[in-house]
């Protein structure tokens, strides 16, 4: 009796991954927020350089790396709704209406390491996106700086194909 009230009180202690889904859909809901406003400002923007006559000095500069930073944020949300959905999954219970709408295929997860994959390759996105962002901004003063400059993109490009070739397995 008492290895069977302990086992119900462990079984129901998955529960507590509740928290960590909540948490993170709470946060992917603000991060799509931000993201949204950043992007509203950009509009703005915009809108004032064309049709109000604000010319900002790097102003095309500043408007692709306000959306780079904006698709960064993004995908992070994305990155916590995966986790949120996965979690969900693994712990509590398969989500129905995703199964009955056919989108149960996008955020469906069957192991930790699958939602391992999943997380990972976003995460990669959103380290490339980063990348670009901050490339967009540095300031090259000789060849070897262009050198490394070179060899990062190659290293991002060889780590993008072998990570879109290992998902054709």
């Amino acid at each position: 009796m008492l290895e069977k009230l302990f086992e119900s009180t462990l079984w129901s202690s998955r529960f507590i991954t509740l928290t960590a889904v909540i948490f993170s859909i709470l946060a992917a809901f603000a991060l799509f927020f931000v993201a949204s406003a950043d992007l509203y400002h950009v509009l703005v923007t915009t809108y004032q350089y064309f049709f109000a006559g604000i010319h900002p000095e790097n102003f095309h500069e500043d408007i692709v790396a306000e959306i780079i930073g904006a698709i960064d944020l993004y995908l992070i949300a994305v990155v916590l709704l995966i986790f949120g959905f996965g979690i969900y999954e693994l712990f509590i219970s398969e989500i129905d209406v995703a199964k009955d709408s056919g989108g149960d295929k996008i955020l469906y997860v069957s192991s930790l390491d699958e939602l391992k994959d999943k997380i990972g390759k976003v995460i990669v996105m959103v380290l490339v996106v980063s990348f670009f962002q901050r490339v967009l901004h540095a300031e090259y003063k000789g060849a070897l700086e262009m050198l490394y400059l070179s060899f990062s993109i190659l290293a991002l490009s060889l780590g993008l194909y072998f990570l879109h070739k290992e998902g054709k397995h």
